[in-house]
């Protein structure tokens, strides 16, 4: 799947395209029905489809002390959509340049002339422009100026489930990790190059892989069950601690990740920790042989919930 940006230019076999237009972080089952409607319009009007997206997030440059809240990055993005079976990726890099875009010059300049976009897909509640005074009625109607059809997919239901990524937000801070696996379809994963730590995982018996949550969402602190999926595509099972490692001084705020049965050197490598149930909180421990013995615990739970026992 290509990756594009209005700066670099879209491709010739690109133009005409159906367009996916949201934010799309998290790629929860709203933003997947709206990539989807746009992925089937292509499919029927044999147009090449793009799934455009914002970075940073405009809640970020507009609040850019907002503590994080990031539920993607764009390479997880790029991979889900490329798996949902669009042809490439764009990305509007949110400016003050593009703050300032009147709703009409956004759609009759920026995806008219520059995409080329035929097509363009949104949910409901989408706004654009400067003040966000663009709504669907308007990509309706500017839209028709300028040869785009546009059409706007209705909110997806999950029973009494909210879908939105406030929702997914919400469930990750609350340790409710079924609730954002349902809103999202798979298992939140938090994605990220391994650092060098301080061993004191392999010292105790369980080495770990060690990431920094970025910007990322944070979930509650605490033990889950996991499965990392390594730079070769590999996918191991295990436990990991999230947290500021109560037990030991000075805290840091660590992801660490044990994956079960595996003896190999990960660092540098870009890995992804998808969390898969929420074991326990953080506890600190009077010694190291009780922080073991309940780690021992935490992987016999962890196997249980991930179904290897």
């Amino acid at each position: 799947m290509q990756r594009l940006t209005l700066d670099g230019g879209i491709p010739d076999n690109l133009k005409g395209s159906i367009v996916a237009l949201g934010n799309f972080d998290g790629f929860h089952l709203g933003h997947q029905a709206v990539v989807g409607r746009a992925i089937q319009r292509g499919f029927h009007e044999r147009r090449p489809v793009i799934v455009a997206t914002f970075d940073p997030h405009p809640v970020k440059f507009f609040k850019p002390d907002v503590p994080p809240f990031r539920l993607t990055t764009l390479d997880q993005r790029q991979a889900l959509f490329a798996h949902a079976g669009a042809d490439a990726m764009l990305v509007f890099h949110f400016d003050k340049a593009l703050a300032v875009t009147s709703a009409e010059d956004f759609v009759c300049e920026v995806l008219a002339k520059q995409i080329g976009a035929v097509g363009v897909v949104t949910g409901d509640d989408f706004t654009f422009g400067r003040g966000r005074k663009g709504d669907v009625e308007a990509l309706r109607t500017l839209g028709e100026r300028s040869g785009i059809v546009a059409e706007a997919v209705a909110p997806v239901s999950l029973g009494d489930l909210r879908i939105s990524s406030g929702r997914i937000r919400e469930a990750l801070e609350a340790g409710d990790t079924a609730v954002a696996t349902k809103l999202m379809s798979r298992d939140f994963a938090i994605e990220g190059v391994v650092q060098d730590g301080d061993k004191r995982g392999r010292d105790l018996g369980y080495p770990t892989a060690n990431l920094e949550l970025g910007d990322f969402q944070r979930p509650k602190y605490g033990i889950y069950a996991v499965r990392v999926t390594l730079e070769d595509g590999s996918e191991h099972p295990g436990v990991a601690s999230l947290g500021v490692r109560p037990t030991f001084e000075p805290p840091r705020e660590l992801l660490e990740a044990h994956l079960f049965g595996f003896d190999g050197d990960l660092y540098g490598q870009r890995i992804e920790v998808a969390l898969h149930a929420f074991i326990r909180e953080e506890m600190k421990f009077d010694s190291a042989d009780a922080l073991v013995a309940h780690m021992r615990k935490d992987e016999a739970t962890a196997r249980k919930l991930l179904a290897l026992d």
